[in-house]
């Protein structure tokens, strides 16, 4: 039934995209909307609805209809409640517990130089040279 819902959502949308770039646009009859001619028509300076603004007008309600009941279909059939991101994060870090034991013999880390055991300073002249 989703696959269905699917293929008819993609060509009504295909459709409504063609159908959209097929249309004049209202800046076309800008002329007659300052009254060279067409002001005197019944419907106003656009005129009645056109066969292919009908076709679109329900197509785009079709398409809203489809949306909607997908998405009422995807409501319905999800079986987990976690969102997508608790889906993909993992639940627990995996403990490793076979690890070598450190030898006896590696020797101890450094200890910090203390201020004392760091060299002086170059003297600087006092004539700036």
């Amino acid at each position: 039934m989703q696959t269905v819902l699917l293929v008819a959502h993609v060509s009504i949308a295909i459709a409504l995209i063609a159908l959209v770039l097929l249309q004049q646009g209202k800046g076309a009859d800008a002329g007659a909307a300052f009254g060279s001619g067409a002001s005197s028509t019944v419907f106003g300076s656009q005129g009645s609805a056109t066969f292919l603004s009908r076709v679109t007008a329900g197509l785009a309600a079709g398409f809203f209809i489809v949306s909607l009941t997908l998405a009422v279909l995807a409501g319905r059939s999800g079986t987990d409640s976690r969102s997508v991101a608790e889906q993909l994060a993992p639940l627990e870090a995996p403990v490793v517990t076979d690890l070598p034991m450190q030898p006896a013999d590696v020797p101890a880390a450094q200890e910090p130089v203390s201020g004392s055991d760091l060299p002086a300073a170059p003297a600087v002249p006092e004539n700036g040279n």
